[in-house]
């Protein structure tokens, strides 16, 4: 089982405006030229379950069309979540702990997941779940927000793997997470 995180960050390493806005994201996305996805559709077909916080989720919502077709999408929160009718019966939720929840997908076959959401990651993260994490860098400082990289305890020793400049300002670098034993 292989976990991935793949995350657009402002330069200076937040995901989101502190209330979760990712209005600078929206914003920047309009100097991307027509066609170009930075490798998340290449990424995505890599996907057999994506697994997002209920934040994210709310936030997907309300990108109106849902992005991810019939790709299985858990969404991990201890609180109740409705998941609107619309929607493909591959998206569930659940309450489990992260390596809990890696274990009940291996066994069910997935090889690889994508983690998505602040909190979540950081989850993942603290208890050295992720293999991968590719980060796009946005050319645009936002001061303050939800950061990446959440303070876990120790460091989080990560390899250079490859790195993608975009003639439109993106910087794409995608490192191996070095686990912790």
């Amino acid at each position: 089982m292989r976990a991935s995180v793949y995350v657009a960050t402002s330069l200076d390493g937040f995901i989101a405006r502190p209330d979760g806005s990712i209005d600078w994201l929206n914003e920047a996305d309009e100097l991307v030229p027509e066609g170009e996805d930075c490798g998340f559709r290449t990424f995505m077909d890599s996907v057999d379950v994506l697994i997002m916080g209920r934040k994210t989720f709310q936030q997907v919502l309300s990108f109106g069309q849902w992005p991810y077709g019939e790709t299985p999408v858990v969404v991990l929160s201890h609180n109740s979540v409705e998941i609107p009718s619309h929607l493909p019966a591959s998206v569930s939720c659940c309450s489990e702990s992260p390596r809990v929840l890696l274990d009940r997908l291996s066994a069910q076959g997935a090889e690889h997941v994508y983690v998505d959401g602040g909190n979540t990651i950081h989850g993942f993260l603290a208890e050295s779940l992720i293999d991968e994490i590719t980060i796009t860098r946005i050319p645009v400082a936002i001061g303050d927000g939800i950061p990446l990289f959440d303070p876990v305890g120790e460091d989080i020793k990560l390899t250079h793997l490859h790195t993608t400049a975009y003639d439109f300002g993106f910087v794409q670098t995608t490192y191996r997470v070095e686990r912790n034993t």
